[in-house]
């Protein structure tokens, strides 16, 4: 049952040029940045106040996702959900383009980013849309580090010793709870799921400079204390790529993620579900039939399926790539 004739929505995408920016949000993903020079990051569904999303399809067009969720609450986004953020919109999602290497950084927990900027902290995913050869990220470390460890290589330059990079091709995912060092490496676009918070530490950045000779700002005390230096043998998420089947990528408190690879039509029930859906497509392209209306999806498009919406059907021509997340 449909609330308040809620349906499935798309957003106006949100450019943003960046000192590692690209041409591949437009070449690939076939989204028109200009006139901005570059576009290192799009943002398709956000609640962050300095950039709500605003709704580009349907009679809701022109409303911002903010006004919204305080009008619809619940019917939006589910009943817990509603009960545990309230009129802030829990998740962000994005597009990275990283025609340079973007900077060593970590972010704050829910905690630490409570207490310095009354925000959620950042745990986030990645899924690797496309590889150039060679192209590599860092997350984490490799080897046991601690504190002292970590100042003394920071200290000398030598920080990038201690950091764990890896060769990445499509279809990788990597989890990155808040606390986790990392960077995007040059060469790759990646779909980016996130909790709602714009906070980043930046702890190195290659001592480039901005247009304007400049070195951007390092966060060097306050990504010390953010920092977890827990080592892991393994960094990437292991899963297997089934096709026509619903394959669980991440699931933390934060958000669920699966990834549907599907050359026929199906359907998704979301009954049990008590959360608003997101699907990020990110191959192919495909029909939603909810109830008698019906919403066309191609890669690049992300679509938030409201909590009131239980059942779809998802019919496709030539098959698809979905990225489905929620809150559990």
């Amino acid at each position: 049952m449909m609330m308040n004739n809620l349906y499935p929505l798309k957003f106006k995408t949100i450019f943003k040029d960046k000192i590692w920016g690209g041409e591949k949000i437009n070449t690939y993903l076939g989204k028109d940045f200009s006139p901005l020079p570059n576009c290192g990051e799009t943002w398709e569904i956000s609640g962050v106040k300095s950039d709500v999303s605003i709704i580009a399809n349907g009679p809701l067009t022109g409303t911002s996702l903010a006004s919204l969720l305080e009008q619809e609450k619940e019917h939006l986004v589910g009943k817990n959900v509603y009960q545990r953020f309230g009129n802030e919109f829990p998740l962000l999602v994005k597009f990275i383009d990283a025609n340079d290497d973007l900077s060593i950084q970590v972010h704050p927990d829910d905690a630490l980013a409570k207490k310095r900027h009354n925000s959620f902290g950042k745990t986030e995913m990645w899924y690797v849309i496309q590889a150039d050869k060679e192209a590599s990220l860092i997350a984490g470390f490799n080897q046991k580090v601690d504190k002292e460890l970590y100042l003394k290589k920071f200290k000398d330059g030598q920080l990038m010793d201690i950091l764990n990079r890896e060769q990445v091709k499509a279809d990788d995912v990597f989890f990155l709870p808040a606390g986790r060092v990392h960077t995007i490496g040059k060469g790759l676009l990646i779909a980016e799921i996130q909790q709602t918070s714009d906070i980043t530490y930046r702890i190195y950045d290659f001592d480039r400079v901005d247009v304007a000779g400049k070195h951007r700002e390092l966060h060097t005390e306050q990504a010390l204390d953010a920092i977890d230096f827990t080592f892991h043998e393994e960094y990437k998420t292991n899963y297997e790529q089934i096709e026509n089947e619903v394959v669980k990528l991440i699931e933390c408190p934060y958000f669920t993620t699966n990834v549907l690879e599907f050359s026929t039509n199906t359907h998704r029930d979301y009954t049990f579900l008590d959360s608003f859906v997101i699907h990020v497509c990110v191959q192919g392209s495909y029909i939603i039939n909810y109830g008698v209306e019906e919403l066309p999806v191609n890669m690049g498009d992300c679509i938030l399926i409201p909590a009131s919406i239980n059942k779809i059907e998802i019919n496709t021509t030539h098959g698809f790539k979905i990225l489905e997340s929620y809150i559990a």
